[in-house]
This record gives structure tokens, C-alpha cells and sequence, in this order.
């Protein structure tokens, strides 16, 4: 069917839509939705939600500080670009290894219980990781060892977590709650790496600052997530085994062919273009001749306009044509790193970082939401571990390819490299969905 022709309203800040001659006898304008601030924030009509971004918000920016002081103390120990890509393929390995038990578990046991769980665990790896940095004993092998255990964590985590929002809200505002949750997460990327450049200057504070910050931080969600109020849990079907839940998901997914492109499509974006973040300490120190405090800047510019690209999308929650949102996205934040790449002025990157992460918000957050809305809830914990499992578990293997191709042919050649493939993807993709409205999401 084709798509419907968008007006936009100015008087009533309604997005209108004319409906093709093949729907109706004679051509009508029909209202599709409504572009509001009010409604930019509609998800915190709701109190858990309320409670779960504030808790996630102050966490996050722990976490984001605890991000640029260990990609700064890596680089500091070792000057070696391999062993950036290494940390944070340790990061990640567990998530592609676990994460798909982590969906089963989600879907099986109380969520609530799980993140509270590995928040608490979380908290203790960063205050070890404060302990030994404030002593100066701190070798790269503690860092590696407790990326790797951090990482176990969040294969529990981040399933639970992305299939829990739902309940907190339900369908009707999951848009909107998550594209409020990227502008929370960005918005700690805006000032995490901020606070961490400021505290690394300051000897004071110094490292072990921003990872005994982070330990801090985890009290405010573990508080948060005890202080809802859940209503008495459904009683949950009978018990599969993992082999056959993960089997179940895996098939509804490659017979979805919706679902299926756009889980392709991610795992493509997250493999080859998102290594630019990995290799961000290398154009700061070696490209841009910048110390940790430039560094931080450039972490939070691509923070700041993430941030705006969360907004935007949350804002625009009712728009009809969310596929035109999606493909502008990723063709977008394909173009911009090929040009962070070569660039070699300060002030130039951070403004074409701050567009990169615009475009990623449009793409990652569309996308994540489509595929939210396309699966039965029984299953939403599964589908999201292979959400997961695609969007953050093969970033090791970009990592590793990021960190080894740089120290060969320089960081410039690798995300250009990178990005050209993601363009390539994305055009695959756009054939493989032509016809394809994303203002339905029903199986086809």
C-alpha cells in the first residue's frame, strides 16, 4: 500500500496526512498525530517511570565518567591503540555470550529483582576499581579483568532493563519513554565525560575520582528501584528450556522480515561504524594534539547531540513515516564519521560529533522501539537479548577490528572503512523494506 502524503499543520501542530486514492473513494485530509512539547514528556505521567529515570540519570552519569577516565587510563598505561579495542572487547564478549541467557532469564523471573542485582554488582567492581587506582597499583591486566566481570553483569542487565520499560509505561507511550531514555543516557554523555576531564586535571580527585563517583552513583537506581510501585506480577507460562525459548525467538525473528533487516542493520552499525568511539582518545591525544580535558569535550559533544537527536524523537513520537526517520539516521551517521575521520580541527570535530550523534539517536531509538512493538510481550525478553546480543555484542569484534586496523593503517582509514560498509548496509536495507510502513507495527 502506498504511503500516505504528509502535510504538517502549523496551527494545530498536527501532523496531517492525505490518503491515497486506493484507501479512499476521494483523496481526505486525516489528522495522524501531534507535535507538542507537552508531549515531548509524556512518559513521566508516569510515577515508576519518573523514579526510573531519575535513578538511571544520575547512574548513567557515573558511568559515562567511569567510560572516559578508563579509556584515558588505558591509553596513559599503555599508549597502544590494540589495547583500547581490547578493553573494550572485554567489555562486550560477555554480552555476546550471555546476553541471549540473560533475555530467557528476563522473561522468566522477576525484573526488577535482576536489575537491582547487578546494579549492586556493578557498584562493587567500580569502588575495586577506584581502590586500585587511588593506590597506584592499577595494571592494565586489573582493568581487563574487571571490564570482563562488568560486562557478565550487563548481559543480565541490559535485556531486563530494555524489556522492563514497557511495563512501566505500556505501549501506548514506549516511543516516547524510550527515546526519553537515549536523551538521559546522552545527556549523561553530555556531562559524565565533562566531570571526568575536570576531576583527571584536579589531583585531588584525579582517576580514582571518577570511579569512586561511579560506585556512588548506583545507590540513586538500587533506591529508585525499590521505592516502585509494581503491581502484582502475572502468572508466567509454564517453563521452557533455554534451547527452546532462544530457538522460539530466533525463529519469530527470521520470520519477521521486518524485525529481521532491522536486527541485521544494527549489528552492522554497531560492528563497523560504532568503533569510532573506541578509538575517540587517539584523535584527542594523537590527531587533535588535545589532553583529557579536550578529550572529555569531544566525548560530550557527541553526548550533547545525542542528546538533541533523543528529543527529536521523542517529540516527533506520533509522526507518520518513522521509516524516513530510521534510514535518514543511519545514512547520516554513516556520512558524518567518514568526515570526523579527517578531520584535524578541534572545534570542527566536536561539531561534527555533536551531528554524528544526532543521527545515531534517529536510528538506534527508531529502531529500537519498531522491534519493541513488533514481538508478543512472552517474548520480549528473548527478542531484546538478540536485540542486544546485535546492538552491544558484536561491538568487541569492532573493537578488536578498530584497535588492530589502526595500529596498521592509522585511525583516519579505519572509520572511513568502517562507515562505507555501514553505507552499503543501509541501502540493502531500504531495498529489503521498500513498501514497508512503519506506522503499523504488526507482523507481516
Amino acid at each position: 500500500m502506498p504511503e500516505p502524503e504528509l502535510e504538517n499543520d502549523a496551527d494545530e501542530g498536527a501532523f496531517v496526512v492525505t490518503a491515497p486514492a486506493d484507501v479512499e473513494p476521494e483523496p481526505r485530509r486525516l489528522v495522524a498525530g501531534h507535535l507538542s512539547l507537552r508531549r515531548t514528556f509524556r512518559a513521566f505521567q508516569h510515577r515508576n517511570y519518573r523514579l526510573f529515570f531519575f535513578g538511571m540519570a544520575v547512574s548513567l552519569t557515573g558511568t559515562w565518567m567511569q567510560t572516559a577516565a578508563e579509556g584515558w587510563l588505558v591509553y596513559e598505561l599503555t599508549s597502544s591503540e590494540f589495547k583500547l579495542g581490547l578493553t573494550r572487547f572485554l567489555h562486550s564478549i560477555p554480552v555476546t555470550l550471555f546476553t541471549l541467557i540473560g533475555g530467557h532469564l528476563a522473561d522468566r523471573a522477576d525484573k526488577r529483582r535482576i536489575l537491582i542485582a547487578t546494579q549492586f554488582a556493578s557498584m562493587i567492581l567500580a569502588f575495586a576499581f577506584a581502590g586500585l587506582v587511588w593506590s597506584g597499583a592499577i595494571q592494565f591486566w586489573h582493568i581487563a579483568v574487571l571490564a570482563l566481570a562488568l560486562g557478565v553483569f550487563q548481559a543480565f542487565d541490559i535485556p531486563a532493563r530494555q524489556s522492563f520499560v514497557i511495563e512501566l509505561v505500556g505501549k501506548k507511550d514506549l516511543m516516547n519513554a524510550i527515546a526519553l531514555n537515549a536523551s538521559m543516557f546522552n545527556g549523561a554523555r553530555v556531562i559524565g565525560p565533562a566531570l571526568a576531564g575536570l576531576l583527571i586535571a584536579i589531583p585531588a580527585f584525579g582517576i580514582s575520582g571518577c570511579f569512586l563517583f561511579n560506585g556512588l552513583s548506583f545507590l540513586a537506581v538500587i533506591g529508585c528501584y525499590l521505592l516502585m510501585r509494581l503491581p502484582p506480577a502475572e502468572p508466567r507460562p509454564k517453563s521452557k528450556s533455554f534451547r527452546h525459548g532462544t530457538l522460539e525467538a530466533l525463529r519469530y525473528v527470521r520470520g519477521d522480515r521486518v524485525l529481521f533487516t532491522l536486527v541485521a542493520l544494527v549489528g552492522t552499525v554497531s560492528l563497523f561504524g560504532w568503533p569510532y568511539a573506541v578509538l575517540m582518545p587517539v584523535f584527542a591525544r594523537d590527531v587533535l594534539h588535545v589532553g583529557a580535558g579536550g578529550y572529555g569535550l569531544l566525548m560530550s559533544a557527541n553526548g550533547a547531540g545525542a542528546l538533541v537527536g533523543a528529543l527529536t524523537v521523542a517529540t516527533l513520537g506520533d509522526y507518520p513515516h518513522k521509516k524516513r526517520i530510521l534510514f535518514t539516521g543511519a545514512l547520516g551517521f554513516s556520512a558524518t564519521i567518514v568526515v570526523f575521520a579527517q578531520s584535524d580541527q578541534f572545534w570542527m570535530t566536536a561539531g561534527i560529533l555533536a551531528a554524528a550523534g544526532w543521527f545515531m539517536l534517529l536510528f538506534f531509538s527508531t529502531a529500537n522501539t519498531t522491534v519493541q512493538l513488533r514481538v508478543p510481550d512472552e517474548m520480549r525478553g528473548r527478542i531484546m537479548g538478540i536485540y542486544s546480543l546485535c546492538f552491544i555484542g558484536l561491538t568487541p569484534f569492532g573493537a578488536l577490528f578498530a584497535g588492530a586496523s589502526a595500529r596498521a593503517i592509522g585511525a583516519p582509514a579505519t572509520l572511513t572503512i568502517g562507515a562505507g560498509v555501514c553505507v552499503i548496509a543501509v541501502l540493502v536495507a531500504m531495498v529489503a523494506l521498500k513498501g514497508w510502513s512503519a506506522a503499523t507495527p504488526t507482523r507481516e
